[in-house]
């Protein structure tokens, strides 16, 4: 019962995530001559910072098979734990695409991410660092008990952080889940090159986990 709770919370805080976060770029369209570009990625940020203090105490809010690949590498959560994560984080984000979808319509792109200049390598690139640099913010901040009251602000702030410049790269993934949802009711292209954002992410979630572990980081206070 108490997995089904956390599976169950991390299906909600991925569901609020693509919901709110994709919705704010589905409306804005994230110009990046204008400016709207900011506002999806405090979209993200805060996202992740309402989930953080909603959930975290339930699943510790990963909504982010990223995440999760990278506290099952530090030995920080089990591989049936990490099963049952990444399950529901997929469906949570499928659901909130499909409410988004109800709501502004296919046509607006549902905030679908997209290849750098149609560049497979450079958009697998990118998208490893991004998520390297969010994922190691998640295990260093989480390492230390200490830290719990501000680490949904850190982790907020850090996936704010990595869309200010990811954007106009590929719009930001660094979250399979979440580029999956929208890229599965949007189809063509998006969907045909949605493996980029799921493949890319895990890896820079693995690269963060030895990293966190090369610098002696592994040790968790309790």
């Amino acid at each position: 019962m108490n997995s089904l709770k956390k599976y169950l919370a991390e299906f909600v805080g991925t569901f609020v995530l693509v919901l709110f976060a994709c919705g704010t770029a589905a409306i804005t369209g994230c110009k990046l001559h204008d400016g709207t570009y900011i506002a999806t990625a405090l979209a993200f940020g805060l996202s992740i910072v309402a989930m953080a203090y909603s959930i975290g105490n339930v699943s510790g809010c990963h909504v982010n098979p990223a995440v999760s690949i990278g506290m099952l590498a530090t030995g920080r959560m089990s591989l049936m734990d990490f099963i049952g994560y990444v399950v529901f984080q997929f469906l949570g984000a499928i659901a909130g695409a499909a409410v988004l979808m109800s709501l502004v319509g296919v046509e607006t792109g549902l905030g679908v991410n997209g290849l750098y200049k149609d560049c497979v390598c450079s958009s697998l690139i990118v998208e490893a660092i991004l998520t390297c640099v969010f994922v190691l913010a998640v295990l260093g901040v989480t390492s230390k008990q200490k830290n719990s009251v501000v680490a949904g602000l850190v982790i907020g702030l850090t996936l704010t952080l990595v869309h200010l410049l990811g954007i106009p790269f590929t719009g930001t993934s660094v979250n399979p889940a979440r580029s999956f949802g929208p890229a599965l009711f949007v189809g063509g292209a998006a969907l045909g090159h949605v493996w980029v954002f799921i493949v890319a992410p895990l890896v820079g979630g693995l690269l963060a986990a030895l990293i966190h572990k090369l610098l002696g980081c592994g040790a968790q206070d309790e």
